[in-house]
């Protein structure tokens, strides 16, 4: 019986990794993103896109089941970014998909998501009628189920009105990589880069503790 058990548990290690190995480049692709109105997860009243991205410099949205080991993956990550960076004029919005809205609930929940999150669908069985499906395999996007998978808008390049807000942007098929997302955010927030250990670089260049002019910061214990 123990034998059992522990295959049982490998079993699952195993399935968590294999899930959480999609990550994928942010490359520049041709597609025609429409603006869209949902339903809030957590209010249920109707949220369009083109009013999340008013007063706004990057816009991220991500679409996602909330079933999905990648998402689960992801969703800290985008946290993080979300309360680093959402002062700079940093937007980012889940979209839903294929899974219960009090499932989305619970995984926004979880993670303690505070940015908005809407829903296309609540479905599996809707998967090649939505939205997402399209764009996704538009930009070559194989994967069976696409979650989680991402947009990036600037407002200052998106059609002014109708329908289609861009014609060509940036897009992940896949799970973000980290640094390359936070790379890529703090470039259109038109902030100082990062350098290749996480620090900040101040006009390009990383800064240096000088041992002869410490610093007056108090450390804090953890």
């Amino acid at each position: 019986m123990k034998s059992i058990v522990a295959v049982v548990i490998i079993l699952f290690a195993y399935s968590l990794t294999f899930a959480q190995n999609e990550q994928s480049p942010i490359v520049e692709k041709d597609i025609n993103y429409k603006n869209w109105t949902f339903k809030n997860v957590r209010s249920g009243e109707n949220t369009t896109l083109r009013d999340l991205t008013a007063g706004k410099k990057l816009v991220i949205v991500v679409y996602f089941a909330p079933w999905c080991g990648n998402w689960r993956h992801d969703a800290p990550i985008l946290q993080r970014l979300y309360d680093k960076y959402r002062s700079s004029g940093l937007e980012i919005v889940g979209v839903g998909e294929y899974g219960a809205v009090d499932a989305m609930k619970a995984s926004l929940d979880e993670f303690k998501i505070t940015f908005p999150a809407v829903y296309e669908s609540d479905n599996r069985a809707d998967k090649q009628k939505t939205q997402h499906y399209q764009y996704r395999t538009t930009t070559g996007d194989g994967r069976n189920w696409g979650s989680p998978w991402y947009i990036f808008l600037e407002p200052s390049n998106m059609a002014k009105d109708g329908d289609v807000l861009v014609k060509k942007t940036h897009v992940i098929n896949g799970e973000m990589i980290e640094a390359e997302g936070e790379k890529f955010i703090r470039g259109k927030l038109a902030l100082s880069p990062v350098d290749s250990k996480g620090s900040v670089a101040d006009n390009g260049k990383v800064e240096v503790c000088d041992p002869d002019k410490p610093s007056t910061a108090v450390l804090k214990k953890p």
